[in-house]
């Protein structure tokens, strides 16, 4: 399980104390991952599910083998992904 700076609901730094809070990150890495568009990240350009593309989109098994393609390549084993029909998700991944 990764630590990792922490990122608040708007995707803010979490400060307490004066300084950064550190902690487990494994569901903020996916939350980031998810959000991603190609490009977003310079140091990795390639990285990214960009998941508002899927949002029209006919085609679940496209969205789910997007997000197992983008984890696995960050380095977590993903066990499920499960889209429901209002486009919720439930994945199951850790890192490994």
């Amino acid at each position: 399980m990764p630590n990792d700076i922490l990122l608040d609901e708007n995707f803010d730094l979490q400060i307490a104390n004066g300084d950064f809070v550190v902690d487990e990150s494994t569901y903020q890495h996916q939350a980031c991952l998810l959000m991603a568009s190609k490009g977003d990240y310079k140091v990795n350009p390639t990285i990214g599910v960009d998941s508002k593309r899927f949002l029209e989109s006919e085609r679940p098994d496209e969205y789910a083998r997007t997000i197992r393609q983008e984890f696995v390549a960050d380095g977590m084993e993903v066990k499920s992904i499960d889209i429901a029909d209002d486009l919720q998700l439930t994945i199951d991944a850790i890192y490994k």
